[in-house]
């Protein structure tokens, strides 16, 4: 990518998160490593990795002076405790881009001596190049360097007002849980109807693997691709009237998403 405006760029916390954004930029060649620079309290594979390819592995506070992005990637609980230590390090002109869903741009700000900020909420997609971003900010240039920095790595969604951050979270961050939850119970259903464990496994997590690949790569309507499956008076058209139901998907899922909207807003405070 040409644009590497965003650079170097620190990654504070490799959890999960943090180790899959790593994995993303290696495999989209987004940036020269010796460009990164991660801060994190633990040994982690990814990390050693990416310091054999020239990253900075918990650098001193002297290097940090050059930053021009920091990609926040800590526990919620955490971010205040260690924001007063960069605050004094960091450049004045430095981006913040947090990864915390529920925690507010301008008290992320205030924390960080006004620097200015974007919000993040990515899939672990971006692990494999082909995940999915929201995106806030008010100030154009920190969208822009957050943009750059994961558009290699997932398909960005820019939003305009931050109160939708939450309900972006609850429909793309937290997802791929749901989607998960849904082929575990597909499972079961599979095992309860007779089939042998195995079975089961192989069928409900093939095919819902390529149905997802074919929905992406059709660009088709959800309704369109339940109708080329869906025969009228058919077996399929059973089931979906119990999904489609009472108290099926779409109650299910509305409530599922409110109650991650709300826990972000009481993370937020």
């Amino acid at each position: 990518m040409t644009d590497r405006s965003f650079s170097p760029v620190l990654l504070v916390g490799a959890g999960r998160m943090g180790q899959a954004l790593i994995q993303g930029w290696r495999r989209a060649n987004a940036f020269p490593f010796s460009d990164l620079l991660i801060r994190t309290p633990s040994q982690k594979p990814e990390c050693d990795a990416a310091a054999a390819e020239g990253a900075a592995l918990n650098p001193p506070d002297a290097d940090l002076a050059n930053v021009r992005t920091v990609v926040l990637c800590v526990k919620p609980q955490k971010w205040r405790e260690i924001a007063p230590a960069y605050d004094a390090v960091l450049p004045k002109d430095a981006v913040i881009v947090s990864v915390l869903v529920g925690t507010r741009a301008a008290d992320l700000e205030a924390r960080f001596g006004g620097r200015r900020v974007a919000r993040v909420l990515p899939t672990t997609g971006v692990a494999r190049a082909e995940g999915v971003t929201s995106l806030y900010a008010a100030d154009p240039e920190a969208r822009a360097r957050a943009a750059a920095l994961f558009a290699p790595i997932s398909a960005v969604v820019e939003l305009e007002r931050e109160e939708l951050m939450d309900a972006a979270g609850a429909v793309s961050a937290s997802a791929p849980a749901y989607l998960y939850a849904f082929t575990q119970a597909l499972e079961d259903a599979g095992v309860s109807a007779g089939l042998p464990v195995e079975a089961a496994r192989t069928l409900a997590r093939g095919t819902i693997a390529s149905a997802a690949a074919l929905m992406a790569e059709s660009g088709a309507e959800p309704a369109d691709l339940i109708a080329q499956v869906a025969s009228p008076g058919g077996t399929t058209r059973a089931a979906l009237g119990v999904l489609t139901g009472e108290g099926g998907l779409e109650p299910l899922l509305r409530d599922a998403v409110a109650a991650a909207v709300k826990r972000a807003q009481d993370l937020a405070g």
